[in-house]
C-alpha cells in the first residue's frame, strides 16, 4: 500500500500545518506576516509556504505576547534573529535578557500601584488632593476646582 506523500518539501510547511502544529489560527499567521514577525515564500501555485523555523518563531511570539511584550518590540527583537534556521540558545538568551528588563520594570510599576491603592480605596473623588494614583501631588489643581477630568491622556 502506498503512503500519502506530502508534496511540500521537508523544509516547508503549509499555513494549515503551521496553524495545527503551533496552535494559532491561519489568520494569526497572516497577521504576524503582515506585521513583519514571520515570513513565507510562495510555491508555483502562489500558495504560502513557511520554513520549519517559523514554528519556533510563532512559539516565541506567543510567549512574548503572554508576558505583555508589544508586537513592535517582538518584531524588533526577532529582526536580530536569522530566519530560515533554528534559533540558537544564545539567541534565545539575548531575547529573554531584553524582555526580562521590561518585565522587571512592569513588575515594579505594578507593585507601586498595588501599594498606592490603600490611599485611594473609598475616596470617591477623582481630583482629591492627595490621591497617589489619579492625582499625584495634586497636579490637577492647576486645571481648576472640582472633578477636572474622568480619564487623562496617560490612562
Amino acid at each position: 500500500m502506498k503512503k500519502n506523500v506530502n508534496i511540500t518539501s521537508k523544509r516547508e510547511l503549509t499555513p494549515g500545518e503551521v496553524a495545527k502544529r503551533s496552535g494559532v489560527a491561519v489568520s494569526a499567521l497572516h497577521f504576524y506576516e503582515e506585521k513583519g514577525l514571520i515570513s513565507s515564500t510562495r510555491n508555483d501555485g502562489n500558495q504560502r509556504r513557511y520554513h520549519r523555523d517559523v514554528l519556533r518563531r510563532v512559539a516565541v511570539i506567543k510567549v512574548a505576547q503572554r508576558i505583555g511584550i508589544p508586537l513592535s518590540t517582538i518584531r524588533e527583537s526577532l529582526m536580530q534573529i536569522s530566519t530560515g534556521q533554528r534559533m540558537s540558545a544564545k539567541e534565545w538568551r539575548q531575547l529573554t535578557t531584553q524582555w526580562r528588563a521590561e518585565l522587571d520594570r512592569r513588575i515594579g510599576t505594578l507593585i507601586r500601584l498595588r501599594d498606592e491603592l490603600d490611599g485611594c480605596i473609598g475616596c470617591g473623588c477623582l481630583s482629591m488632593a492627595q490621591c497617589p494614583l489619579r492625582n499625584p501631588n495634586d497636579r490637577l489643581s492647576a486645571e481648576g476646582t472640582g472633578a477636572v477630568l474622568l480619564m487623562g491622556a496617560d490612562d
